[in-house]
């Protein structure tokens, strides 16, 4: 059984920052991509970062030079770190993998969510 967890999410003042992570669990065999996501009330869920296996990273224009991601790939885990949070990055952040692991002696390789964490930002 694959699952995908994110973490890290929480209640901050302006100016800090949070670690968030997602880590992948079950017979993994790789992450060939990560993406986070973020849904602030009453909008669309929005692409906000993104990692590939080989360490690539993209960021939307709204959080470059704030937003970092990185990856242990011993762990199966992404880590998006951000830094001076600002209150408009109030949402729940998804993290979205494509895996590649096994399901008996098959091997697949599947997109799946994470549950999503919350982080708000006051002011």
């Amino acid at each position: 059984q694959v699952h995908l967890v994110a973490s890290g999410g929480g209640l901050v003042q302006a100016g800090g920052s949070l670690r968030l992570s997602c880590a992948a669990s079950g017979s993994i065999i790789s992450i060939n991509r990560m993406d986070w996501y973020r849904q602030a009330p009453g909008k669309e869920r929005e692409l906000v970062a993104g990692i590939t296996s080989g360490g690539a990273t993209n960021y939307a224009d709204s959080v470059k030079a704030r937003f970092t991601l990185s990856r242990d790939n011993a762990k199966n885990t992404v880590y998006l770190q951000i830094n001076s949070l600002k209150p408009e990055d109030t949402a729940v952040y998804y993290c979205n993998a494509d895996l590649t692991y096994y399901r008996g002696s098959s091997r697949l390789s599947t997109k799946y969510w994470g549950q999503g964490t919350q982080v708000t930002v006051s002011s």
